[in-house]
């Protein structure tokens, strides 16, 4: 990352175009990242068969199912599903605004993970709009629990993830992956690691509508001896927890803003991910939102602005 855009909003320098299939609907879609002003945020666009336009911005409040993915908006004739990898690739990068228009109710799943994503926006480049930029930065724990997972925020000074996933299945068995987030150190250690699933899983998705477009080119399918189907094998020895990990980069970048902060999970997932940032989110004893110039930091709490050194506030990315 350029260390000119430290600090300040950012969009891409130029719109990009992908075309792929929705892994889910197993329907051809294409994509358009189109550059946007300081402020606009991460805005998903659908342009519907009637002529007329679904838009949601990529924040929490509008997020509507996570079963097996993460959805923006209610109704399936209007909402933009599996939005988690683009998200993460966003995020990662560090893009604040940026217009997303689809002409499908699905992201495009590509290979399954958010490299081509990655390629696609440092085809053309990042540029600096010269506006502070806003993170919130988590000042005190908050936990949830669901049976035997838990997921929660902590203090930190930058951005840190640790995510730790249990299966049954010895071919995963129990992985973990920590790390600070930043540009680099996602492109290199998470943006390639693949959705996955079992084949024993697969009918039962097909009869319920879901995972019409999956395949080998597009996931890591585990057969029912618990081996890896594809020919190529594994692209980390632990990909498993490493998508894990994308998956909660691109879900809590649904916050609307960078935050700061560490963000733990076991046995988590995209809804586990969603709860635990709309319990932070609604916990406004838990979280500051601060800016992050060149030379100094600002809180911001209710309408005030005290100066605050950087040494309390380090950008999440480096």
């Amino acid at each position: 990352m350029n260390i000119g855009l430290l600090g300040f909003q950012t969009t891409i320098a130029a719109p990009v175009s992908l075309t792929g299939t929705g892994v889910h609907s197993g329907a051809p879609v294409g994509i358009t990242f189109q550059p946007a002003e300081a402020g606009t945020g991460v805005l998903f666009s659908r342009n519907l068969p009637d002529g007329t336009t679904a838009e949601y911005r990529a924040v929490s409040a509008q997020v509507g199912a996570t079963d097996l993915c993460t959805v923006l908006g209610l109704s399936p004739a209007r909402s933009i599903a599996t939005i988690e990898h683009v998200m993460a690739a966003l995020y990662a990068l560090g893009i604040d605004n940026i217009v997303v228009e689809t002409d499908g109710g699905e992201m495009p799943i590509m290979d399954g993970s958010s490299y081509p994503f990655i390629e696609a926006i440092e085809q053309v480049g990042i540029v600096n709009l010269g506006i502070k930029r806003r993170y919130i930065r988590v000042v005190k724990p908050v936990r949830i629990e669901s049976g035997a997972s838990w997921s929660e925020f902590r203090p930190y000074d930058g951005t840190r993830f640790e995510v730790e996933i249990d299966f049954a299945s010895p071919l995963i068995g129990r992985q973990s992956w920590k790390g600070d987030l930043t540009a680099e150190g996602f492109k290199r250690d998470l943006s390639r690691a693949r959705t996955f699933g079992f084949m024993r899983d697969v009918e039962r998705l097909w009869a319920a509508g879901y995972a019409l477009g999956s395949s080998l080119e597009n996931s890591v399918v585990i057969s029912d001896d618990d081996t890896v189907v594809n020919i190529e094998g594994l692209r980390y020895k632990d990909e498993f927890v490493r998508h894990k990990a994308l998956d909660a980069v691109g879900d809590l970048a649904l916050a609307g803003a960078q935050f700061i902060g560490c963000y733990r999970s076991y046995r988590g997932g995209h809804k586990m991910n969603a709860n635990a940032l709309k319990a932070l989110l609604s916990d406004p004893s838990a979280y500051e939102v601060v800016e992050a110039p060149s030379s100094r930091t600002v809180r911001v709490r209710a309408g005030e602005f005290v100066p605050v050194t950087m040494a309390e506030c380090t950008p999440w990315f480096a």
